[in-house]
């Protein structure tokens, strides 16, 4: 809209203010200038950004020439500016070509930038304590963006990362809802399975990893809950991983396994801005293993009995004595696992702000159910919110972020995986005709029975993080991070006594609960002053600063058993017993002093030191504190001369190395102290104490020595862009449990091993614009990691309790198994390698085949397509392993157990090559057989797959339909196609009998006004 114009009328109220002006202050008019007389031509202008196809948020607008006036598009790509006709508009966006419009009195003006993938390499990248260049980083950097997050129909952040970053390998342990995930990266360092974990970062707030629950209370998982379920996708913006010793050493020991560094969604300048998404979807497991049909079971079970020279069916062989229908044929896997879990998800968010102070509120509601007969759920609601505010000086700068997360889940006792896998196909039906559980006159152990028990858990979750931060003058930066996180946890595994069959007689008198609650708070402060200053063709960036950090902790889990009700089971003191389980206290605290230096010569050569000096309550004293630090060096070759003349091809070149230590404290707390536990004996009463630990205060830090040396190179402006790198990882100074003589009534001591673990590996990267045109985009990224684990020395393995689980030379991911040879023609069973050539067959002279369960290698590929307002997505994972296959810990071949559709292909007469062998209930040769069968490498092969792990399809419908508001459509899928060979459930899936992870399908809706 114009205020005021030349045009029209305008003039001559223009000639009547002027004289007033003259009359009035005549004496100072002369030194009006024309700045002024702008100032009082202005006029406001609006307009829109985009992109040729959709409106572009956050877009810069400046008038050229005045660099105090500006503007910001907003989530509608709509900006408003007051301008003078003959102003000069400069329009910048980070990954578009910055362009000037001249104004030329218009009042509306439409604006379409233009992509620039040169400037890809000016992103800022988070490195933690500081942020660089993407171009000018010395260190190695994943990173994933909202962008990529919101495609995906995930509630657990980890679930978004896998495929997408080079040296990131993340396996989700179980298709459960709330479950967790396994993360490596860069391979295992640790001798120690709980201490690879990374050090996780939220908003500047350490993240403890620890899984939360109790063995007691989370039957129902291969590990105790996730903790980043808390952690909302939706509110992330970022997520980088930090791998090499150049990018981890400023975080010290807690850098050994990596760092993820989350940052979440912040408020931005503009108008008010409220955006809601609802999303709703299903989830089915991704494929059944093939078993026996009842005709193919039933003979199995008849041969079995003909082959023990059993003629007379025993009474309690129910299958086959005619006891059960021979004819009921029931495929238990789509009864047991075969259901359809619900997926809903709602959420909003509020933002806007003004130059100076900006917001964001936003609130989420999550509801998953799952594939397992029965109302089973999993709940989360939470808030986010984040103020950021500066000075009008923009001298004073505080950020405040906080979310708060509440989860309620109500989850089966059992897996049923196992036992859809295992009933015979024509065991009896769940129901009778009335509907209740049908027991077939106690001839049925019904599985559903144990849905009368669940396990439910109510858990809160408090992160907030404050920093300040102050420019004092002359390049130098005082700031200031303050963090706190809490968290609570109720967790019950509820067991009435309906949960048997009726048969047994049990009442309420046998009903039991297991409650676990536990709390775990943290708070951290971390001091800093940074400089910055450009000393001729040198520019120099510092840093120096603290870490106060202490975490505390207490579980309790109880036992309560015999209630007068199944109704009361929440309620212990209806128990007629209470007993402790376990109760613990901890503390840890933590304190360290950092600093980095950076040189930075004419954008070309860069040097980066990192030191960081660490203590740490978990160990004794005079080996609390340990330095460690690094030094990375850049050279960026592509902004020398003669390469923009000779090749300029290649828009961008770097050579980067890094080489520096960090080290490992993940141990637990208090392993250095004499400890005690309580007795289960009593004396008059009373529980006494027992020793549990000896003290040793000689053992300190771990060490982790990296090294890396990578090529990133860019052509033709960066539209394909490659990186190389390759690195060598070596762990030492292993903490671990050093065995001790039974005489001594310990079985170990906390010390260190001088054993050394080594990574080395290699990570591929390739981004490619492969078409920009006419509204229509298609770009394509590509990332590849193989990794070498080799356990490089161990004194006196053969001498240790871990002689059995590790070997000098080998991945420390291995398993030891008997080699299997093939059938004996002529008895039709299995055998194998007698390695000490003593005629025997046993577990410890024996079982000396090495099978290695690492990857290969893994990667993704991910293609984005962009066509006016459609965008489609899609990412697809591959990974290069073997693992346990069908044969792992299946039961002999003819007992009453259902098999593998394989294992038809079996002996039955002399020279039959089976695979399998022939098959018995009682035979004790054949069972002997059978139970080195499934722990040899016959039960472990290819486990190769490609799966495609996301595709996402997204419609914005026109302005010309939805005026002012943004509608955004969504079709989205997850683990929806698996291309492999496996002939088990699922060839990612590691742990046998859980669920694996689900094929979903969501669709969404997102308005934005």
């Amino acid at each position: 809209m114009n205020y005021f114009s030349f045009s029209k009328d305008g003039r001559a109220l223009y000639c009547l203010f002027f004289a007033g002006i003259m009359l009035s202050f005549s004496s100072s008019f002369a030194g009006i200038s024309k700045r002024h007389f702008k100032t009082i031509l202005q006029h406001q202008i609006q307009g829109t950004v985009t992109d040729g196809t959709a409106p572009l948020p956050g877009v810069t607008i400046a008038v050229k020439g005045r660099s105090n006036n500006n503007s910001i598009t907003d989530y509608n790509g709509q900006f408003s500016i007051n301008v003078s006709p003959s102003d000069t508009l400069t329009v910048s966006f980070l990954g578009f070509k910055t362009i000037n419009v001249p104004v030329e009195g218009k009042s509306k003006i439409s604006i379409v930038l233009h992509y620039d993938t040169t400037t890809l390499q000016e992103v800022k990248i988070n490195a933690g304590y500081y942020s660089v260049k993407e171009k000018e980083r010395t260190g190695n950097i994943s990173r994933i963006t909202a962008k990529d997050i919101e495609t995906q129909p995930v509630t657990n952040v980890l679930a978004t990362m896998q495929g997408r970053m080079p040296g990131v390998n993340i396996i989700q342990n179980t298709g459960m809802a709330g479950s967790g995930f396994t993360v490596e990266i860069r391979g295992t360092n640790s001798l120690r399975t709980s201490a690879n974990s990374p050090l996780y970062i939220i908003d500047g707030v350490p993240y403890s990893s620890q899984s939360i629950g109790s063995s007691y209370t989370s039957g129902n998982m291969p590990a105790q809950n996730s903790p980043l379920n808390s952690i909302n996708p939706s509110d992330i913006s970022s997520v980088e991983v930090l791998k090499d010793a150049d990018a981890t050493a400023i975080y010290g020991s807690r850098g050994a396994n990596g760092v993820v560094l989350i940052s979440t969604k912040k408020g931005r300048e503009g108008k008010t801005v409220f955006s809601i998404d609802y999303s709703n979807g299903i989830g089915k497991v991704t494929r059944y293993m093939d078993v026996m049909d009842t005709p193919s079971y039933l003979a199995m079970r008849r041969e079995a009995f003909a082959n023990d020279g059993t003629s007379q069916y025993p009474a309690n062989a129910y299958d086959v004595n005619g006891t059960w229908d021979q004819n009921r044929n029931t495929n238990w896997q789509k009864e047991l696992i075969g259901g359809t879990a619900e997926y809903t998800n709602i959420q909003s968010s509020f933002s806007g702000g003004s130059e100076h102070t900006q917001f964001l509120l936003s609130g989420n509601y999550s509801k998953e159910t799952t594939v397992f007969p029965g109302s089973f759920n999993y709940v989360r609601a939470g808030g986010h919110t984040n103020i950021n505010h500066e000075s009008a000086d923009k001298r004073f700068q505080v950020s405040f972020s906080a979310s708060y997360t509440t989860q309620f889940s109500s989850l089966p006792l059992v897996d049923f995986t196992q036992t859809a896998l295992r009933l015979p196909p024509n065991a009896p039906a769940l129901y009778d005709e009335n509907g209740n559980l049908n027991w077939q006159n106690n001839t049925f152990q019904n599985p559903l029975a144990i849905l009368n028990g669940e396990t439910s858990g109510n858990t809160y979750d408090f992160l907030a993080n404050t920093l300040l931060s102050y420019n004092i003058s002359s390049g130098f930066t005082a700031s200031g991070s303050f963090g706190y996180t809490d968290l609570d946890q109720k967790q019950m595994n509820l067991q009435p006594s309906t949960i048997y069959n009726p048969s047994y007689g049990f009442g309420t008198d046998q009903s039991q609960v297991i409650s676990n609650l536990m709390n775990r708070s943290s708070w951290i402060i971390e001091p800093k002053l940074s400089w910055s200053k450009s000393l001729g063709n040198i520019a120099i960036d510092a840093l120096a600063g603290s870490t106060f950090q202490q975490q505390k902790g207490d579980q309790l889990v109880t036992l309560s058993k015999g209630f007068s009700s199944n109704s009361l089971l929440r309620n212990p003191a209806s128990a007629t017993s209470n007993s402790i389980l376990s109760s613990d206290e901890n503390l840890y605290r933590y304190q360290a002093f950092f600093a980095r230096i950076n040189f930075n010569w004419e954008g070309r050569y860069i040097l980066n030191f990192t030191g960081r000096r660490d203590g740490s309550s978990r160990f004794g004293p005079g080996r609390q504190f340990a330095n460690f630090g690094a030094v990375g060096a850049a050279w960026i070759f592509s902004e020398n001369k003669w390469m923009k003349k000779q090749l300029s091809f290649i828009s961008f070149g770097k050579i980067r190395a890094s080489y520096g230590t960090t080290g490992n404290d993940q141990i637990g707390d208090y392993q250095f102290l004499d400890t005690y536990s309580t007795t289960a004996t009593k004396y008059q009463g009373l529980s006494g104490l027992q020793p549990s630990r000896l003290y040793n205060a000689d053992f300190g830090w771990e060490t982790n020595k990296k090294l890396e040396l990578a090529l990133e190179a860019g052509f033709l402006e960066d539209r394909i862009f490659t990186s190389f790198s390759l690195f060598q990882n070596r762990s030492s100074n292993q903490l671990v449990g050093i065995p001790l003589p039974g005489t001594t009534g310990f079985s170990s001591i906390q010390a260190n091993l001088d054993a050394e673990v080594q990574n080395r590996g290699i990570e591929f990267m390739l981004r490619t614009q492969n078409i920009q045109y006419a509204g229509f985009k298609w770009t394509t990224s590509f990332n590849l990691t193989s990794i070498k684990n080799e356990l490089l020395s161990f004194p006196r393995l053969e001498a240790s309790t871990y002689k059995n689980q590790f070997v000098i030379g080998q991945p420390l991911n291995l398993t030891k198994v008997y080699h299997y040879t093939g059938l004996d023609p002529l008895t039709g069973t299995y055998q194998f390698e007698d390695v000490n050539k003593d005629g025997q067959i046993t577990a410890t002279e024996d079982k000396k085949t090495i099978k290695n369960l690492t990857p290969k290698y893994y990667g993704g590929l991910q293609n984005h397509f962009q066509y006016h307002n459609v965008e489609l997505d899609f990412l697809f994972q591959f990974v290069k392993q073997e693992s346990f296959n069908e044969n792992y810990a299946n039961p002999m071949p003819g007992t009453m157990s259902n098999q593998p559709i394989g294992v038809t292909g079996h002996w039955q007469q002399e020279g039959d090559p089976g695979p399998y062998q022939g098959y018995s209930v009682t035979n004790s040769s054949r069972t002997t057989a059978n139970t080195r069968f499934i722990q040899s490498d016959a039960s472990i092969s290819d486990a190769s797959f490609i799966r495609l792990k996301n595709i996402s399809l997204t419609y914005e419908l026109s302005k010309k339909w939805t005026k002012k508001v943004t509608c955004r459509l969504s079709l989205q899928g997850q683990n929806v196609l698996t291309f492999t060979k496996y002939k088990g459930i699922d060839p990612e899936f590691r742990v046998s009998g859980y669920v694996p992870p689900l094929k979903i399908y969501t669709s969404s809706i997102q308005l934005s006004f």
